[in-house]
C-alpha cells in the first residue's frame, strides 16, 4: 500500500504540475548534450503529424511551410522577428490547449450532462485512493503531501468555475486544465507562485527566491543555477531591477505564455539566422527547412497539414 501511495503521489505531482503547460513540447529538446531537431518540428507544426510531414516531398513541405511563414509574418515585411515568432508559438500553444481540454472534457463528463463536477473529475483522476477531509492534517508525510496537492487542485477547480453553477462547462474546464491560457486564472497563478517562492512576503520574487537554497555557502554554483540565473535575468526580469513583479511572474509561471515561447523563438533565430540581423528571412527559412519544420512554430508538423485558411 505504501509503495502504491508513493507511486500515485509522484504521478499526481507530475500531472498537477503539467496542467496548463505544454512541457510535452520541451522535455525532449536535448538528448544528452545533442540538440534534437524533432523537438523543433513539434514547436511549429504539430507533434502528432511529424512522421506524416517528413514523408512529404520537399516541394510539398516547402509549399505548406510557406503558408505558415505567411501567417507568422503579421507586418508583411518578409522577415520573421523574434516577437512575431513568439506570438505565433503562443497561438500554437493555445490551439493545443483547446483541443486537449475538449478531449479530456468528454472523458470526465461521465453522465454526459455538459458539465464536469469535482466528484466526476476526482473519481477518475484520483480513483478515490485516499478519502480525507479538507481540514484534517495527516500524520503520514506522503499522505499529507498528497492531500496538499489535491487541495491545491481542488482550489484551482473551483476558482475556474466562473458562473457559479455546479460543475465546469467546457470553457471553464479549459481554465482548470490549462490555467495559463485563460486571463481570469492569472490571479490564481500569481497567488500560487507567491505562496511558494515569496519568502519575505513582499509581493516580489528575487533571484535568490527564484533559485532557492540549493547549495552550501562558499560552494560554486551548479550549471543549473547558472542557467536559471540567465533565464531569470534575460527572460523574466524585463525591467532588470533584480526582482519579478506581477506581470513578470506571469511570464515565468505561464510557460505556455510568453517565457518559453520567447525562448524557443530565440533558439530558432540563433539556429537559422545566417546574416546576423536577428530575424529570419524567407530565404533563411527555406535554407533551413528541416530546422523550421522540426520546431514549435509548426507544432511538430501538424500545422503543415492544415489548409491556409485553417492556420
Amino acid at each position: 500500500m505504501e509503495h502504491t501511495l508513493f507511486l500515485f503521489l509522484l504521478i499526481l505531482q507530475f500531472s498537477v504540475g503539467q496542467l496548463g503547460s505544454p512541457d510535452h513540447i520541451h522535455e525532449d529538446h536535448y538528448i544528452g548534450e545533442q540538440h534534437n531537431p524533432d523537438h523543433d518540428m513539434a514547436a511549429l507544426l504539430g507533434e502528432e503529424s511529424t512522421r506524416e510531414i517528413k514523408e512529404l516531398s520537399p516541394t510539398e513541405q516547402r509549399k505548406k511551410m510557406m503558408a505558415v511563414v505567411e501567417k507568422i509574418d503579421t507586418n508583411g515585411d518578409k522577415l520573421l522577428s523574434g516577437e512575431e515568432i513568439t506570438l505565433w508559438i503562443q497561438h500554437v500553444y493555445k490551439q493545443y490547449a483547446i483541443e486537449d481540454a475538449g478531449e479530456r472534457f468528454t472523458q470526465f463528463d461521465t453522465n454526459i450532462d455538459g458539465v464536469v463536477t469535482w466528484e466526476e473529475y476526482s473519481s477518475l483522476a484520483h480513483e478515490e485512493l485516499i478519502p480525507f477531509d479538507d481540514d484534517t492534517v495527516l500524520e503520514d508525510p506522503e499522505q499529507e503531501s498528497l492531500r496538499q496537492l489535491v487541495l491545491k487542485e481542488k482550489r484551482r477547480f473551483y476558482f475556474a468555475d466562473m458562473d457559479g453553477t455546479p460543475g465546469l462547462n467546457v470553457t471553464e474546464f479549459l481554465a482548470f486544465t490549462h490555467a495559463f491560457e485563460v486571463d481570469y486564472m492569472a490571479d490564481f497563478a500569481v497567488e500560487d507562485v507567491l505562496n511558494e517562492y515569496d519568502a519575505d512576503k513582499d509581493g516580489f520574487i528575487t533571484l535568490t527566491e527564484f533559485i532557492g537554497n540549493v547549495h552550501n555557502e562558499g560552494e560554486s554554483p551548479t550549471q543549473w543555477e547558472i542557467e536559471e540565473s540567465v533565464r531569470f535575468k534575460d527572460l523574466y526580469d524585463q525591467d532588470q531591477n533584480g526582482k519579478l513583479d506581477r506581470d513578470e511572474q506571469l511570464r515565468w509561471v505561464a510557460p505556455n505564455s510568453y517565457g518559453s515561447a520567447r525562448e524557443e523563438a530565440l533558439h530558432l533565430i540563433k539556429e537559422m539566422d545566417q546574416d546576423g540581423d536577428g530575424q529570419l528571412s524567407v530565404t533563411e527559412v527555406l535554407q533551413n527547412q528541416e530546422i523550421f519544420i522540426n520546431s514549435e512554430v509548426t507544432d511538430y508538423g501538424r500545422h503543415l497539414q492544415l489548409s491556409h485558411d485553417e492556420l
